[in-house]
């Protein structure tokens, strides 16, 4: 069973800002996915030299028991296990000197690899 929570507002299991969901829409769009029901899919993998990684890929359709926000227009699933991990994350696009992409500011982080790729909660 599915869990939405729409606008993804305060308390949302994960925020996603303007400039993030943007970036990822038209993503989305270029690989030619209906935005309506189409979302970006953000999970927690084993892996990293911290122990925990995050990953994103585009999903056609949420599956059965994932909790689904919606913000400015982008859909965002995200699965039970993973949402244990991130829940009060931020999801947001730096387009810096150095690198452009998404990144993951998560609360519930207690050590972090140096390059930001891995975590251990």
């Amino acid at each position: 069973m599915s869990t939405t929570a729409e606008s993804g507002g305060d308390g949302a299991p994960v925020t996603v800002t303007e400039e993030a969901a943007s970036q990822a829409i038209n993503l989305l769009e270029s690989e030619g996915l209906d935005t309506d029901i189409a979302g970006l899919r953000l999970f927690v993998q084993q892996g990293g030299c911290a122990g925990l990684s995050y990953g994103m890929r585009f999903d056609d359709e949420p599956e059965g028991d994932d909790t689904i926000t919606e913000h400015h227009g982008l859909r965002v699933f995200v699965d039970p296990s993973s949402l244990k991990y991130i829940e009060g994350s931020e999801l947001d696009y730096e387009n810096g000197l150095q690198a452009a992409g998404f990144h993951v500011e998560n609360p519930n982080v207690e050590a972090e690899c140096g390059c930001g790729e891995s975590f251990r909660t």
